[in-house]
């Protein structure tokens, strides 16, 4: 049976499954990324989950896989196949396409960002099927984004489009990692979330689900703590809006799985801020943890069509 690999590469786990060309999954499997091993160690990780993928496709699909796709995190020239920095991973300029290309016995890789990736399978097979422009927004660790535009996702001239999480939507707020004060994700972000509640909660152990439930069961600090987060996400969203004119914006990550806590609010607050702007759906992820993944093996059979159409 025809199939291709993909690959999804987190900090702590890495995802990943032989997709055949409807795109359904044939086979997945999930191991440890191991990043508390140094970055060579890493590499040599994905490197061999690969080939273990490839192996078992020869063994239960009866013949070899017909190309890769491998999504990681940080940033990616996807154009020559280079995994460029990432810092939870400790990696630079690693040349994943090449490396997976020999460690495959030469067959086609195509390289993507995970973000990207993820909205390019949300877009395509997710909650924005039939969508011609949307904006992925996974509020995880940090906040990133996919601009999606027919059935593609916008890179940029140099890779960095869709970096919303780095859009400035408070000028007092706390110093980012980038060097800017009041980004967007040092506000709204999971992990931001997680430490207000900690420190509003005087429990170090707390975190945004945590937050969430108390939100929901009506406490009043915490309550604060998740307006000031939709807050300052309704204040990004609004900037992208008005900049990309998207029909749809897609929410995923770990803020969102706290469903209509989240979406209510958040629809109310943009709704309240768009003046000549047309206010755009504004609706959850659908494929969760496997988007970057569903992605990867997409990137793959593209690749694959676009060699076959030259």
């Amino acid at each position: 049976m025809k199939h291709v690999i993909a690959l999804d590469v987190g900090g702590t786990g890495m995802k990943a499954a032989l997709v055949g060309t409807d795109g359904t999954l044939l086979h997945e499997a999930r191991r440890a990324t191991g990043r508390e091993r140094g970055p060579d160690a890493v590499v040599e990780s994905i490197l061999t989950f690969a080939a273990d993928l490839r192996a078992h496709g020869e063994k239960h699909l009866g013949e070899s896989a017909l190309a890769a796709g491998v999504a990681v995190p940080g940033i990616v020239d996807a154009e020559n196949g280079i995994a460029v920095y990432a810092s939870n991973l400790g990696w630079r300029d690693v040349p994943m396409r090449r490396l997976l290309g020999e460690r495959l016995g030469g067959v086609p890789v195509a390289l993507g960002h995970d973000v990207r990736t993820g909205g390019l399978a949300e877009g395509r097979i997710g909650a924005g099927k039939g969508t011609d422009r949307f904006l992925f927004l996974p509020l995880g660790t940090g906040i990133a984004g996919a601009i999606g535009i027919a059935g593609t996702i916008e890179e940029g001239a140099h890779g960095y489009a869709g970096e919303i999480g780095h859009i400035v939507v408070r000028p007092d707020g706390p110093e980012c990692g980038c060097g800017q004060r009041g980004c967007l994700e040092t506000l709204a972000s999971a992990s931001a979330v997680t430490r207000a509640w900690a420190a509003a909660s005087g429990d170090p152990a707390a975190d945004a689900a945590d937050c969430a439930k108390a939100v929901e069961s009506g406490d009043s600090a915490a309550v604060e703590v998740w307006r000031d987060a939709v807050d300052a996400l309704a204040a990004g969203l609004v900037t992208a809006v008005t900049l990309l004119d998207p029909r749809m914006l897609i929410i995923g990550g770990g803020l969102a799985e706290a469903g209509e806590t989240l979406f209510t609010p958040l629809r109310a607050a943009v709704e309240e801020r768009v003046t000549f702007q047309k206010l755009p759906h504004i609706v959850p992820a659908a494929l969760g943890d496997t988007a970057g993944c569903l992605g990867a093996g997409l990137l793959a059979w593209d690749l694959l069509s676009t060699e076959v159409s030259a």
